[in-house]
């Protein structure tokens, strides 16, 4: 039987449905993008730093807006008023006594993830203190205090010693501050009150419903369900308000009394936290108490 003759090149398949045994093979031809990639020049230059995600990372972003020293828990007193010597200005103010401030414990970054520096103010008895909270107490040699609060420093430099004293000298006349207090509670409030609506029309087929909220949200077209955030009648007040850049008239080291410009938010007797402004510059003032009490003694 004769042998079968070699297969010629145009018996082959074509080239396309060969295998290809060029690694690196490019095609000539492809699908062109509709947003090819442009440089920015907002990105070229080498010394941009390098985007990171973690918890130290964030509070070094943020850490210009974090006060270099711990802030003092003050009571409302209530209001009065101081006149200008000089210009016979009438100057409404607000009284804030500080009673037995003093440092509890500490935040750090390794243990917490933030610097921050427990402060609490007044006395109480310690058969009206839980267990836990005593041996707290206990843990730092400090005596039981009325009111508990945190506030959070820059770094290490503003972490007072525990059981160091607070007083109204840690604050300096003419220094802003902001002061946090919870403001007024007004219980179960309607609409009208609570957000300033308008109300029903006094006549026109309005009955009984005058001051009614009215509709709450429409049927088919939007899900038939009030959405969320929907301004409604609700409780009113009692929440954390915060009045910025409030200057500091007077200080009275020896009765613990801080005397701030016009009002802040809450009644007579409620707890008032005090820091230095964070939209104002930075107080030239020691981070250390007995070093602040000496300087204001020496304005004086």
């Amino acid at each position: 039987m004769p042998l079968k003759s070699a297969v010629s090149f145009l018996q082959l398949p074509p080239s396309f449905l060969l295998p290809r045994l060029s690694l690196n093979y490019v095609p000539s031809r492809g699908i062109r993008s509709l947003t090819p990639p442009r440089p920015n020049r907002f990105n070229r230059s080498q010394d941009l730093p390098l985007l990171e995600s973690t918890t130290a990372a964030a509070l070094e972003r943020k850490a210009y807006t974090i006060p270099l020293r711990t802030g003092a828990l003050g009571i409302k007193k209530g209001m009065t008023a101081i006149y200008n010597p000089e210009t016979g200005r009438r100057y409404a103010c607000t009284v804030v006594q500080m009673d037995r401030v003093q440092v509890v414990a500490h935040k750090t970054r390794k243990r917490n993830g933030y610097f921050a520096v427990q402060v609490g103010s007044g006395w109480k008895h310690p058969s009206n203190v839980t267990r836990p909270l005593l041996g707290h107490y206990a843990e730092h040699g400090v005596s039981p205090k009325r009111h508990l609060a945190e506030f959070k420093v820059r770094d290490e430099n503003g972490l007072l010693g525990i059981g160091e004293m607070i007083g109204a000298s840690w604050f300096q006349e003419g220094q802003f501050v902001d002061a946090r207090a919870n403001c007024r509670g007004m219980g179960f409030a309607g609409g009208m009150k609570r957000h300033g609506f308008s109300g029903q029309p006094a006549s026109h087929g309005v009955s009984l419903t005058h001051r009614s909220m009215g509709s709450a949200g429409q049927s088919q077209g939007g899900g038939s369900r009030v959405y969320p955030g929907k301004k409604m009648a609700g409780r009113m007040g009692g929440q954390q308000v915060t009045v910025q850049n409030v200057k500091v008239l007077k200080v009275d080291d020896v009765n613990g009394l801080v005397v701030l410009n016009g009002c802040i938010a809450g009644p007579d007797g409620c707890v008032v936290k005090l820091q230095d402004a964070v939209k104002k510059p930075w107080p030239d003032m020691p981070s250390n108490a007995e070093a602040a009490s000496e300087a204001a003694s020496a304005m004086v």
